[in-house]
């Protein structure tokens, strides 16, 4: 994929992002940011039975970081919870168009994936379940 084509998707979910709101009686509210460079996501998430049926998620950033929540949303959106759960990294990179990206805009594009996965815990656990650190290595 060419650095152009990359430009223009992360521009695109930028200015038009996708499932970003508030979702109203949401079962899981989480939120985290990235100190580094100020990124904040938050995803809140509705389950029935076995799938994530609604996702939204509201934040503060750069483009990365919010086009990749976006795109995020997007993916898991009606999938079951192992499905999301076991999305990693590269899913990510790939459907966000640059797999590449340098290791500051890494912990930017996958700011998202970290919150999805702490809110699934969330979910799976109560309020105090966290994910393992095997499982935030896949999203790191």
């Amino acid at each position: 994929m060419s650095a152009d084509i990359y430009k223009e998707i992360i521009l695109d979910y930028y200015k038009n992002p996708r499932n970003k709101g508030t979702l109203e009686s949401p079962d899981v509210s989480v939120r985290d940011s990235n100190p580094l460079c100020g990124d904040v996501i938050e995803m809140q998430m509705k389950f029935e039975g076995d799938k994530l049926r609604e996702i939204k998620f509201n934040g503060d950033g750069c483009a990365i970081s919010q086009a990749s929540a976006s795109i995020l949303t997007e993916m898991v959106s009606g999938k079951t919870i192992e499905e999301a759960r076991s999305l990693d990294k590269s899913a990510l990179l790939e459907n966000l168009g640059s797999p590449n990206l340098g290791p500051v805009r890494i912990k930017c594009a996958l700011l998202s994936l970290k919150v999805m996965k702490m809110g699934i815990y969330q979910h799976l656990g109560g309020s105090d379940a966290t994910p393992s650190p095997e499982d935030l290595a896949s999203s790191r």
